[in-house]
């Protein structure tokens, strides 16, 4: 195989997959499906549209791309590993511990390429803290901390369709793996336990239809002993941020909001001591490059998200080198925040994060729907915000769709667009 036949399952957040492979020519866009296309920029010349998963899975094609609702990724992962396709799958990989264990357990029953979508990972500075780390430029990993804050409230008319939206009804500690898991994946740690906390719902909140807490904090212990805290929501201003500190010395990001106009995660700053134990400092701030950056430039969030798609292809052709997010690491990104929240709920209590590599931890969660979909918790639904119910008036969500608010938004992504 020198071309891999992909299909994409949700044409919105999978644009890149459709840039990717208009400009690299080891993947081809064979099948695409989506609920509306009547708004998706996919040409009709040999790509087939289908509107039904059922029927899309049934195309020749060698993997399957899964960019549909975050908390909807765990089933048709599931599905298509089933069906023979590899599968790389947007955030998050699951809502529950049900479907993670049947996520990891259909994984290793098929033998299919399950590759985790975390782009965070891939931007320029966590692949250069990740290459220096595993140089032994850092020494023993200690403590970390990762910061992923998103003002979501100018464009969320766009990324959300209503009062139950998965957006508007997930926990603050849900969507913790931009901040949780480029740590994981620079230092190859396991998290074991965690403790959770839950900023209140404010304005910002109540004016955009969500229902949980503004802010989700984790603090996570790992298996070495050493620790790490990740911050991500909805706060005034965006800021993304990674710092490590190791026996030698301490290596971090800028955050975004540095330098007008730039994704700071594309800057990098280090600081390590040139001998364990002496205080000299070798400080250097630069913007990392690799074979790929040229071919790279161009591709969305910092160009990680042609990372995550070179990665995956060439993990399917067989590259042994292709640095891909497997099913384990994806739960040891994502298990933090379930925990989390679980910890907020019990005032704080700390977590066992448990490892989906044991049979005996999943035999434990087997069963566990625990979450804040009813489709999919029944009786084990979880509140949204561990204060109580938040209950939002039917205009808020009626405002976002007004001639006025549509306009909004295009002149927010047209100044983030001519930002870049």
């Amino acid at each position: 195989m020198d071309k891999v036949r992909i299909g994409l399952f949700g044409c919105g957040r999978g644009s890149f997959v459709k840039k990717y492979c208009q400009k690299v020519q080891n993947a081809e866009l064979v099948a695409v499906c989506d609920k509306v296309f009547e708004t998706q920029d996919i040409p009709d010349n040999g790509i087939a549209h289908y509107t039904k998963f059922e029927d899309f899975i049934k195309h020749d094609m060698d993997a399957v791309v899964l960019a549909n609702y975050a908390n909807e990724h765990a089933p048709f992962a599931i599905k298509a590993m089933k069906a023979g396709k590899h599968v790389l799958s947007e955030v998050l990989p699951c809502q529950c511990m049900k479907e993670a264990v049947e996520l990891v357990e259909t994984a290793e029953a098929t033998g299919m390429i399950y590759a985790y979508s975390e782009n965070y990972c891939y931007m320029p500075a966590p692949r250069e803290m990740k290459r220096l780390y595993l140089a032994g430029e850092l020494g023993e990993f200690e403590y970390g901390e990762g910061e992923y804050i998103h003002n979501c409230e100018p464009l969320w008319c766009s990324i959300q369709d209503g009062p139950d939206h998965w957006r508007n009804n997930m926990y603050a500690n849900f969507y913790c793996t931009h901040s949780i898991g480029p740590l994981i994946h620079i230092t190859g740690l396991r998290p074991i336990k965690v403790t959770g906390f839950e900023l209140p719902c404010n304005s910002r909140t109540l004016r955009m239809g969500r229902k949980a807490g503004a802010v989700g904090i984790e603090m996570i212990t790992l298996e070495n002993g050493a620790m790490l805290k990740s911050i991500h929501g909805d706060l005034g201003k965006d800021s993304v941020w990674y710092t490590i500190y190791g026996s030698k010395g301490r290596m971090e990001s800028e955050r975004e909001d540095v330098r007008e106009g730039e994704h700071a995660v594309c800057t990098f700053r280090k600081n390590i001591d040139q001998f364990e134990g002496e205080c000299a400092d070798h400080i250097e701030t630069y913007r990392p490059t690799d074979a790929l950056t040229e071919l790279a430039s161009g591709h969305g969030h910092g160009s990680s998200d042609f990372y995550v798609m070179y990665n995956f292809i060439e993990k399917i052709l067989g590259n042994p080198e292709a640095d891909t997010i497997d099913v384990y690491e994806a739960m040891d990104m994502f298990l933090p925040g379930l925990f989390a929240y679980r910890s907020v709920l019990e005032g704080g209590k700390s977590m066992d994060i448990p490892n989906l590599r044991f049979a005996a931890d999943r035999e434990r969660y087997r069963y566990d729907t625990a979450c804040v979909d009813p489709k999919v918790a029944g009786n084990q639904l979880l509140p949204s915000y561990s204060k109580g119910s938040i209950e939002i008036p039917d205009e808020v969500y009626q405002n976002m769709y007004t001639p006025e608010a549509k306009m909004r938004i295009e002149r927010y992504l047209t100044r983030e667009k001519n930002k870049r």
